[in-house]
């Protein structure tokens, strides 16, 4: 369970999975709605285990849920009350579960129920810029109750990803205290700042002394991006690092296709770990063929 998450951090390196979303859509799965693939909780479950499943045969030690854009005010936009989102929400840990069962690893594999920001809920790209115009208390009376929900169904980590700024990170990190849950903190960067302009020493620095937070790092940025910022989370909070970008193209929301070239080279990955990465994977368009390269590094 979650304790021998973090034991085996400290051993050794792991590796998460790739991007939900483009497996699922590789599989004919359209996700363009505002619940994304947590609209699948409802109408396709199967589907998910198939898309753990191949990340887990492809490599992967860590899978993550297709909870990141479930939120009890999503799902109540679609006519889902209360309880009955709550039941998606756990279901999102059992799936995940599911496909390691079914994977006969032969390892330990574990799950990470994602947690995404505020602004995954509002599906208008505002992850990206965080600034909400809410307060840090505002946040977490949002976060909260799906964070209680995901840990009660016993996930080995909570993924607090995608994570703007530093005011909603504040919230998160108020949000997980007393679960019984550890959790990994996961900025979304752009060069060397978060996306809403803070420093990454500031906002590394907020987790530095949370006993619940077991890792830290970025994800749902530009490979680029990944190595200084490992650095600096490492240096900063002394704890293992989690580091999972995005292919390297970019979304164009008008058209609402990825354009440009990937710039993912699991090589990246030898220097990450150097720096202090220990869970290290892929978010937006890294697929399971990288995670198995990714896997072929440690």
């Amino acid at each position: 369970m979650s304790t021998h998450l973090a034991e085996e951090l400290a051993a050794r390196p792991l590796v998460l999975d790739g991007g939900l979303s483009n497996q699922l859509a590789a599989a004919g799965y359209d996700l363009g709605d505002e619940l994304w693939s947590a609209r699948l909780l409802a109408e396709r479950p199967e589907a998910l285990v198939e898309a753990h499943l191949a990340y887990f045969r492809a490599g992967a030690d860590v899978a993550i849920t297709a909870s990141y854009q479930a939120t009890f005010e999503g799902f109540a936009g679609r006519g889902i009350g209360r309880e009955d989102a709550a039941g998606l929400m756990a279901l999102s840990v059992d799936l995940a579960r599911e496909a390691a069962r079914r994977a006969g690893a032969g390892r330990p594999l574990w799950v990470a129920a994602s947690a995404g920001p505020y602004g995954a809920m509002l599906a208008d790209g505002s992850e990206y810029r965080g600034r909400y115009g809410l307060g840090v208390g505002e946040l977490e009376r949002f976060h909260r109750p799906r964070l209680e929900v995901l840990a009660a169904a016993r996930p080995d980590v909570l993924a607090l990803e995608t994570v703007p700024d530093t005011d909603e990170a504040a919230a998160l990190l108020r949000a997980v205290r007393g679960l019984g849950v550890p959790a990994w903190l996961s900025y979304t960067v752009d060069g060397g700042r978060t996306r809403a302009g803070q420093s990454l020493e500031e906002a590394f620095g907020l987790a530095a002394d949370a006993d619940e937070v077991i890792a830290v790092g970025v994800n749902c940025c530009a490979p680029e991006d990944v190595g200084h910022a490992v650095a600096v989370a490492a240096r900063v909070t002394g704890k293992p690092v989690v580091a999972y970008p995005n292919s390297g193209e970019t979304w164009d929301a008008a058209a609402r296709d990825w354009t440009g070239r990937s710039s993912f080279d699991a090589e990246r990955v030898r220097g990450w770990r150097d720096a202090g990465a220990r869970l290290i994977g892929g978010c937006c368009r890294v697929g399971p063929g990288t995670i198995t390269r990714i896997a072929a590094t440690r």
